[in-house]
């Protein structure tokens, strides 16, 4: 099971999900994105090691540690629950002690996602149903005003996405879908089983 493999080889513990609800319903519980999920889709999607990728909602930091691992690129998590947070902070020490690997490029940040500040280099950002639409609006608003601070490419990268979120992205005109990474032997038996990837349009 790759859920255990991957969890020993980087020496983490992020498996399980959030049992209770938050108390404000614009934020939604927390489980992390299946391994299988992300080699697939590291093995489909371009990422590269110069790429710092935003990963909000990253609960106990199962994709900021997959992600460094595999592509040594600078992954920021970003977590409001700071029991979850304080977890991917103990990971943070496991995974450097397990793999030996630099502790400089993984950063972990307690706050809410719409109070985060955009670096001007941030340009991969991910999303796997963090939150409603209405907080994905004021974070796309903050990338928004930070490229015009600093112009770069932008990507959004989303999994199990929110119709809500797809309309929304569909019907702004700053972006447009890049790419489609359907998960095979789920994505047809349940078609939320996909990354969409949308691109700043510059």
């Amino acid at each position: 099971m790759k859920e255990l493999f991957f969890d020993k080889l980087l020496g983490i513990k992020t498996r399980g999900e959030q049992l209770s609800f938050n108390q404000s319903y614009h934020y939604h519980r927390y489980e992390p994105t299946p391994y299988d999920a992300l080699e697939y889709l590291v093995d489909h999607y371009e990422m590269k090691s110069s790429d710092r990728i935003i990963d909000f909602g990253c609960g106990k930091g199962r994709l900021n540690f997959f992600i460094h691992y595999l592509l040594n690129a600078t992954v920021i998590g970003i977590e409001m629950n700071e029991i979850f947070y304080q977890e991917a902070l103990k990971n943070h020490y496991q995974y450097i002690k397990k793999t030996k690997k630099s502790n400089e490029n993984i950063h972990f940040y307690c706050c809410l996602a719409e109070e985060y500040q955009i670096h001007p280099l941030d340009n991969r950002f991910y999303f796997f149903n963090p939150f409603s639409i209405q907080i994905f609006m004021k974070v796309i608003n903050n990338i928004l005003l930070s490229v015009e601070d600093s112009e770069r490419d932008i990507e959004l990268i989303l999994y199990y996405v929110a119709a809500d979120y797809i309309y929304y992205l569909e019907n702004h005109r700053a972006f447009e879908l890049k790419q489609e990474v359907k998960l095979p032997g789920l994505y047809e038996h349940n078609p939320n089983e996909r990354f969409l990837i949308y691109r700043l349009i510059r």
